[in-house]
């Protein structure tokens, strides 16, 4: 057990009196420049993306947009397919037939959680 709290006090010694450490702190041109963002990001969980149907554009700033997936059936083990719908936040001015692409976001009312980011098939 000495030998394991040995190695624990001489690394961090080791680490802060190499010649390295002190080189990179000097000279401003080698020392790496930590990205704000990249910390934030890696905090931060990915959002989650979903494609589907414009069905109502009839509110303001508001579309219902209804997503279709696929679920195997846990006895008879076919595919189902499955509709959901999400309202969602558009600026964009999506109409009914558009297929978008929607993505999570914080609550913006009651019911929506979701913002519109890109219209990836214009209704014909």
């Amino acid at each position: 057990m000495e030998e394991n709290e040995d190695k624990i006090e001489e690394t961090p010694i080791e680490a802060a009196g190499s010649p390295q450490g002190e080189a990179d702190s000097a000279d401003p041109a080698n020392s790496p420049t930590p990205e704000p963002d990249a910390t934030a990001a890696q905090a931060r969980r990915r959002r989650l993306e979903k494609v589907g149907l414009v069905t109502s554009d009839k509110m303001t700033k508001t579309v219902v947009v209804r997503v279709e997936r696929q679920v195997r059936h846990p006895k008879y083990k076919r595919y189902i397919r499955r509709r959901t719908k999400f309202m969602a936040h558009d600026e964009i001015g999506a109409h009914i037939g558009d297929i978008v692409r929607i993505v999570e976001t914080r609550p913006l009312s009651a019911r929506k959680r979701w913002r519109v980011v890109e219209i990836v098939q214009k209704a014909s």
